[in-house]
Formats: C-alpha cells, sequence, structure tokens
C-alpha cells in the first residue's frame, strides 16, 4: 500500500502544481491529470479514516466539509470519488502524507501509526491531532504535517 500511497501523493503533488498555474476561476475537471484516479483517493483516505477510528463528523472536517454533508462520505464509500476541488485534492494530498508519515514513523506498531491521531499530543498543547484539524482547519492540518515532516526528519 505504501507505493500506492506514494503514487497517489506524487499525482497529487503534479495536480497541486498545475492549480498554480491558473487562477482559481480556470479550475474545472479538464485541468485534471489523467493519471490521478479520484476513486482511489477516496478509497485510501476513508481506509485511513477507518485506521484512525475517527467519527464520520471528523472525517467531514477532516476533509473541510460541513457536518451535515453525510451524503459525500456515503458517495466516496460507494464507490465515488473524491472531489475535484482545489481544496479537496490539497486536503486529499496532506491527509495521505500524513497516513503515509505515520506508517513510516512506527513501521513495526501499527496500534500506535493509527492511534495517533486521536491520542491527545504534548505537542499541541494535549490535544489530540484530528482535534487540532477540526479546531483550525487548513492550518491546523499543516501544523500536523509539518510536525510530523519534521520528526521524521523531512
Amino acid at each position: 500500500m505504501n507505493d500506492h500511497i506514494a503514487c497517489i501523493l506524487q499525482n497529487l503533488a503534479v495536480q497541486q502544481f498545475k492549480f498554480r498555474d491558473f487562477s482559481l476561476k480556470h479550475t474545472n475537471k479538464n485541468m485534471l491529470s489523467p493519471n490521478i484516479d479520484l476513486t482511489a483517493i477516496a478509497r485510501v483516505l476513508l481506509q485511513a479514516f477507518d485506521h484512525w477510528g475517527v467519527s464520520k463528523v471528523d472525517q467531514l472536517a477532516l476533509l473541510g466539509l460541513n457536518p451535515r454533508n453525510q451524503s459525500t462520505l456515503k458517495r466516496m464509500r460507494d464507490g465515488g470519488g473524491i472531489s475535484t476541488r482545489r481544496d479537496a485534492l490539497e486536503r486529499s494530498a496532506h491527509l495521505l502524507a500524513i497516513h503515509k508519515q505515520l506508517r513510516t514513523l512506527f513501521p513495526h506498531n501499527r496500534d500506535v501509526a493509527y492511534g495517533w491521531m486521536t491520542i491527545p499530543n504534548k505537542a499541541f498543547n494535549g490535544i489530540s491531532p484530528i482535534n487540532l484539524i477540526r479546531d483550525f482547519g487548513f492550518t491546523g492540518l499543516l501544523m500536523v504535517r509539518g510536525y510530523l515532516d519534521k520528526t521524521a526528519g523531512n
């Protein structure tokens, strides 16, 4: 699965670079690289959410969606892809990078790797990474990603 995540991350990174070359008003599905499998991204994200043991409300918060937007999760669980919105693609890239980093940092202890997102962390003043992301949005997501990258020496 690590190779699959790495491939998705690489494709998302390329896509994010492409988005920066255009104004947001020109962003549409036609700009997406044919190499990006939106269904695979959704599937891996949902697997990460399941491993982390986060609630549906928190899953929606991680995706930057309204807590009442349960239909999006249902659509994804039924085989639908991740949204083509720039925010969704960027969040997906960061969430998948977090998932990969946790598996890299704790290769022999999946319980720690998967539980890390829901355990209060001293680095975040006793707040769990999930709550940090839920409470601070995209900034919280970047804080968690930055912390893990720094911890791994990246």
